[in-house]
């Protein structure tokens, strides 16, 4: 008696379960991806239930949950993807890999965009409080992108020098009002350095 192969039948479970984890990545969990494509309206049915929304991205390759907005209408629902609270720093980095995401998108140039770790580490030192012991800066940026790491928006490359992947998603997390309202944020930190330096002046 042959036993029928039902590996490749398409499973909710397995996409559900993939996205509660984080993010789906085409390229790094295939397999769930599939699933997921395949089971889209049954995916988005199961998730509406516990108060979620799915977000597929299909040419930027990827998916992800989000709580579903706030309506009047309809019973409140306890949240079950919580809110980040970033520090500056941390927001800082995100901004500049957006920004740096953004150039590589108008250049035309590989999709796939690869920083080292020492260009991050010059692209935050320039926004450092002057003066800081250099060990100790390092130290705080390593910390800062492994925050970014675990948040999903970097992912760490197999090259010999130590490198992270820019990971597409970083789009739909910092949109152009996210942009907007740190600039400001920014423009207040920048002026509190500028006032620093002739303190110390």
């Amino acid at each position: 008696m042959t036993v029928p192969d039902t590996r490749s039948e398409p499973s909710l479970s397995v996409a559900v379960t993939q996205l509660m984890k984080g993010v789906v990545y085409r390229d790094t969990h295939a397999a769930a991806w599939q699933h997921l494509a395949a089971l889209q309206p049954q995916v988005r049915d199961y998730v509406a239930v516990l108060g979620l929304v799915v977000v597929i991205d299909e040419s930027e390759g990827y998916a992800y949950l989000k709580s579903r907005p706030e309506d009047p209408d309809l019973p409140p629902v306890p949240r079950l993807v919580p809110r980040r609270s970033l520090s500056f720093h941390v927001s800082l980095l995100l901004a500049l890999l957006r920004r740096k995401l953004a150039e590589a998108d108008a250049s035309g140039a590989d999709p796939r965009l690869v920083l080292t770790r020492r260009q991050i580490i010059d692209m935050l030192t320039v926004f450092m409080p002057p003066g800081a012991n250099d060990a100790r800066l390092v130290d705080q940026i390593d910390a800062h992108l492994t925050k970014v790491v675990e948040l999903g928006f970097l992912r760490r490359t197999k090259d010999k020098e130590p490198s992270f992947e820019v990971r597409r998603i970083l789009k739909a997390f910092v949109d152009a009002q996210w942009l907007a309202d740190f600039d400001s944020r920014l423009a207040e930190y920048a002026a509190e350095l500028t006032e620093g330096e002739e303190d110390a002046a």
